[in-house]
């Protein structure tokens, strides 16, 4: 009985109401496609009554936009896109997101709007194909909207015209469907309204007391969404920069050779997902060749001016899109400790190649001593103390000093100090 008891609670536990809610926070990327695509699918195979998609976005990459569209318009299951917290906002992809969800919420304090494709794509172009992006662009959000309901007009102006509203006047214009204080009050909202799944079937949503079910990514998708990271990926590009530079600075230290190849792997990786410009990368790795050369053909510092110069123009165009970009709070500290510490190896190391050895047998070179005996040709001198062989090209008489011009084996060659 009592096991009977218990597989009764656990079916109830498994039959009862659930809504599934995920989190996106940051510019949208084919990783973020990639983890609402696995969440509409768990919901749908786990039967949740709803999927909400909590958004807070400053808009993103248009390729991963349309997959989103076209997951969310394909979903077996209600979505409900809610712009929050307070203070959040769906501008440019997130309007395109917002649009096809099957219902619409924003919190107190929210805007949405933006959407114009030189913000969402983050390039300019000639006028011409700037118009068949925008009109493009245009007629994919008016399918939205008819197909959900939704102010068209307003869409088409967000695009054409970038502009951008409130939660109170999203509402009042046909732009969303409420606005939900927190996600108690969002269910509350919800439940009893139909929504159509597709052109057949409607589904009424019993939302209220649902348990919430925070569906986080899994360990592959935090892994691709850090790497994604703009702020990431340069750093890790200037981690391959500094690894791969102190190698050839220092042939045969290995492990930062090693951490450097590791780095730019990783950064490949990143710019796959990641709107690169690949004019920025060639820079960077220009200027890490200016580097390089200064150090073997010192030039006085003419490719140390030329790569600085292309560092930084690379680092500041590294990115094309304004939403996918390197944080100036970031950028800035993180290329002046990168020039700061390859100035300083690069000083390092042309002051060694420049300076006169002063050990080992190079470090006779220029030392004075005196000969024990009449050099003609050859003769005994002392320097450093030590007894050493020595020819001269001129005759010495025995006591004169001499300076070492030059050593084979352990033959000194030297010259009478005038």
């Amino acid at each position: 009985m009592k096991r009977f008891l218990i597989f009764c609670l656990f079916a109830a536990s498994l039959s009862a109401r659930h809504v599934d809610w995920i989190t996106i926070d940051g510019a949208i990327t084919p990783v973020t496609a990639r983890f609402i695509d696995s969440a509409v699918a768990r919901a749908e195979n786990e039967g949740a009554d709803c999927l909400v998609i909590e958004i807070d976005t400053p808009g993103g990459l248009m390729q991963a936009t349309l997959e989103i569209d076209k997951r969310l318009l394909a979903a077996k299951v209600p979505v409900v896109v809610y712009v929050a917290p307070s203070g959040g906002r769906a501008a440019s992809a997130g309007v395109f997101i917002t649009y096809a969800a099957h219902l619409a919420a924003m919190a107190p304090s929210t805007n949405i709007g933006s959407a114009h494709p030189v913000s969402m794509m983050g390039r300019d172009s000639s006028k011409v194909m700037m118009d068949k992006v925008v009109n493009d662009a245009v007629a994919h959000i008016r399918g939205l909207a008819e197909k959900r309901g939704r102010n068209a007009d307003w869409a088409e102006a967000a695009i054409r015209t970038s502009v951008n509203i409130t939660e109170k006047e999203a509402l009042e214009t046909g732009v969303i469907d409420l606005i939900a204080k927190d996600p108690v009050d969002l269910l509350d909202l919800l439940d009893g309204r139909t929504v159509q799944i597709d052109d057949r079937a409607e589904v009424t949503l019993r939302t209220r007391s649902a348990q919430i079910r925070q569906r986080e990514m899994d360990w592959r998708h935090q892994i691709l969404n850090k790497i994604a990271d703009p702020n990431i990926a340069y750093f890790l590009l200037l981690l391959a920069a500094l690894g791969i530079y102190f190698e050839f600075s220092n042939p045969g230290s290995i492990l930062p050779g090693t951490v450097g190849v590791i780095c730019a792997v990783l950064f490949l990786f990143a710019s796959q997902i990641l709107s690169i410009n690949a004019a920025g990368v060639v820079l960077i790795v220009l200027a890490i060749v200016f580097f390089i050369i200064e150090i073997y053909t010192p030039t006085f510092g003419i490719l140390t001016a030329g790569g600085i110069l292309a560092f930084i123009t690379g680092s500041l165009m590294l990115f094309r899109a304004p939403e996918v970009r390197v944080s100036l709070s970031v950028l800035i500290p993180a290329m002046v400790v990168f020039l700061a510490f390859v100035l300083t190896a690069l000083y390092l190391a042309v002051r060694t190649r420049l300076t006169k050895p002063t050990t080992g047998k190079q470090g006779l070179i220029g030392k004075q001593g005196t000969a024990l005996s009449p050099i003609r040709p050859e003769g005994q001198v002392s320097v450093h103390g030590e007894v050493w062989w020595a020819e001269s090209t001129e005759p010495i008489r025995k006591g004169e000093k001499v300076e070492v011009t030059g050593l084979e084996g352990l033959k000194l060659f030297v010259r009478k100090v005038r």
